[in-house]
């Protein structure tokens, strides 16, 4: 079967995955995450990405990004990302080769619907995998920059449904904790891997029809259903 072509539009989220070759470690010690966000923050304003949420596991990373007008920044920013790693792996091993996959995977991202389920469902990842108990307990995603008073926190974009949330940053990280407690519909997050691994659209058949027509293209296999909202909105 043909790979479909993978959907990049301007402005949209998109819930963005790349996982180590053969799924192999990419991130063994604490400097390797360090490094890796100190290169993200550098570069989402190079390519004129936003960065919604991320976080890093051992040997994978989920990304919340948005691309502004000139979408093959997000490509761009993928690159740079992976080369940077994979030189830095090399260098402290003595080896060569590829770290990572060689496509990523990605699906555009509903907003009024799905964003803020996607970032619930990227900053719950440790949780999901046993490695935490609470989304806080992880630090290497981006739950406790949004939630916690950190000073380097200030690069991370806001997206409008977390802004939405409440009138002033006390009130969005309360309702947002909240939200991250909520048990969450399995629906909710088979739709959510299922639109990531077929390299489909996250969001409802409404949202579904609505790309079609823009792209000129039919999107196949759509996930049913729509998340929990938040009753603290």
């Amino acid at each position: 079967m043909p790979r479909m072509g993978r959907i990049v539009l301007p402005n949209y989220p998109h819930h963005v995955v790349q996982r180590g070759h053969n799924r192999q470690v990419v991130f063994a010690a604490e400097q390797d995450y360090q490094r890796y966000i100190a290169d993200l923050r550098e570069l989402k304003d190079a390519f004129g990405v936003k960065v919604y949420a991320y976080c890093l596991m051992t040997n994978h990373v989920h990304l919340l990004l948005a691309p502004g007008e000139a979408v093959a920044g997000l490509g761009q920013l993928m690159k740079a990302l992976a080369a940077r790693a994979t030189r830095y792996r090399n260098r402290l091993e003595g080896r060569t080769g590829t770290l990572w996959e060689s496509r990523y995977k990605s699906s555009v991202v509903e907003s009024d619907t799905y964003l803020l389920a996607c970032c619930r469902y990227i900053e719950l990842n440790p949780v999901r995998a046993r490695i935490a108990a609470e989304a806080g307990d992880y630090p290497w995603s981006s739950y406790r920059m949004r939630v916690m008073h950190q000073a380097d926190s200030d690069w991370l974009d806001m997206d409008p449904c977390f802004v939405a949330l409440g009138d002033t940053p006390e009130k969005r990280r309360i309702r947002y904790t909240e939200f991250i407690r909520q048990a969450v519909p399995s629906s909710e997050i088979d739709l959510i891997r299922a639109a990531l691994q077929r390299g489909q659209l996250t969001g409802s058949a409404r949202f579904v029809d609505e790309i079609e027509r823009i792209q000129g293209l039919r999107v196949e296999l759509r996930g049913r259903g729509r998340p929990r909202r938040n009753s603290g909105k």
